[in-house]
């Protein structure tokens, strides 16, 4: 690829801080769960219109919003994720959800921010961008099939040649980021099994099939997948999260339910650890004369980074963050719906860190102490505006 000289958008970024601060507290203040965010979507809307934009809702909780003119050259889409989770936060700040029981504790409000940011940056240039930046306001990136389906669905990836985003993520440090070729992030399925056996006295075990015993072996002997069935160089993951079980101490329980999830990385292994996971839990039940009833549900597919733009987006964060900031492996095991994108077009998605003691943002993801680090919004607004225009210039010809 031909060299680049780096356009100077990180000032204008910084200079942008105080927006980028405000916006990320009011969406923060006022989070909506997946499915759910029309306020926010409005929000967003009005903002793009004080920039001079004239963005769409083409869903209720959805915001596209496009800047140049596809006549001058090919078409770019960058995107944030805008929902919350169902978390009462802890954290403390001045700033914190006042909607009980629901939470940024994803990034995704300082995502929704730095979007915003570019667009600011690119609202001021529009005459001047060879092609046309779509920016994608999207909704449910938490509960699968989501946002992105929907948007697909809806034709926003129509005309485009290549796709960006990037996550602020809490196991790097700040002044770090992870740019990874191929496959970056997991696919995520979700399991519920069901045991059905026949309950009765404690004192009595032999006239009962305990289905609370039997899903405790199944648990045990779904661990045996990975270890014994994936080739230890290949990457998976076999999680029960939930075991429902029992009314009283001193009753054997007619039915048991497991809840997990499922990650990895190819989907032959994903094939395989499914087909597996059937035939570990219904040969378990059946020796206990049980019953399962197993619900799989496919959720988001792996992140596959194309290897080309990663390539781009990793040299623009090395100027941003300097030599030895980056790193391009190993992959992550958490899931992101932004996987569905990289099925239609090539793109890239960042993992932008924003781990600072001093900031309180050391707590994972996910998690009701979860914060960010605000500082690294503005390098994300550079290095995603940056990637807008070079990914302009790779796809011109």
């Amino acid at each position: 690829m031909p060299q680049t000289v780096p356009r100077p958008w990180l000032d204008p970024a910084r200079a942008l801080a105080p927006s980028l601060v405000r916006w990320r507290r009011h969406i923060h203040q006022h989070p909506e769960l997946s499915f759910h965010e029309v306020e926010t979507a409005q929000y967003i809307a009005n903002e793009l219109r004080l920039m001079g934009l004239e963005p769409q809702h083409i869903l209720p909780n959805a915001v596209i919003a496009e800047v140049g003119d596809a006549g001058r050259g090919p078409t770019i889409a960058l995107r944030a994720d805008i929902d919350a989770l169902p978390i009462s936060e802890e954290t403390g700040l001045p700033f914190a959800s006042l909607t009980p029981g629901v939470m940024h504790a994803c990034g995704h409000d300082g995502h929704t921010a730095i979007l915003l940011g570019v667009a600011r940056l690119l609202a001021d240039q529009r005459e001047n961008i060879p092609g046309r930046i779509r920016l994608l306001f999207q909704p449910a990136e938490e509960i699968p099939p989501g946002g992105a389906e929907q948007l697909i669905a809806a034709g926003v990836l129509n005309g485009v040649s290549a796709i960006a985003g990037l996550h602020l993520w809490s196991p790097l440090p700040s002044g770090t980021a992870a740019a990874i070729p191929g496959p970056a992030m997991a696919a995520s399925d979700r399991f519920t099994i069901t045991i059905q056996g026949r309950g009765g006295h404690g004192a009595m075990p032999h006239r009962c099939i305990d289905a609370l015993e039997t899903a405790s072996r199944i648990v045990v002997a779904l661990q045996s997948i990975v270890s014994r069935s994936v080739d230890p160089l290949d990457a998976a993951v076999v999680t029960v999260g939930r075991f429902s079980s029992g009314t009283a101490f001193n009753v054997i329980a007619g039915e048991a339910v497991l809840e997990g999830t499922v990650r990895t990385l190819r989907e032959e292994v994903r094939t395989l650890v499914r087909e597996r996971l059937h035939t570990v839990v219904e040969h378990t039940a059946a020796s206990a004369s049980a019953r399962a009833d197993i619900e799989y549900i496919e959720g988001d597919p792996a992140v596959q980074n194309d290897p080309g733009v990663t390539a781009i987006v990793a040299d623009i964060a090395e100027e941003h963050l300097g030599g030895g900031a980056i790193r391009s492996g190993p992959p992550e095991m958490a899931a992101e719906d932004f996987a569905c994108y990289l099925q239609h077009v090539p793109g890239s998605f960042l993992l932008l860190g924003t781990a600072n003691e001093h900031r309180h943002s050391t707590f994972p993801h996910h998690h009701p102490q979860f914060t960010i680090d605000e500082d690294v919004m503005p390098v994300g607004v550079s290095i995603l505006t940056e990637t807008a225009y070079r990914l302009l210039e790779r796809f011109a010809s």
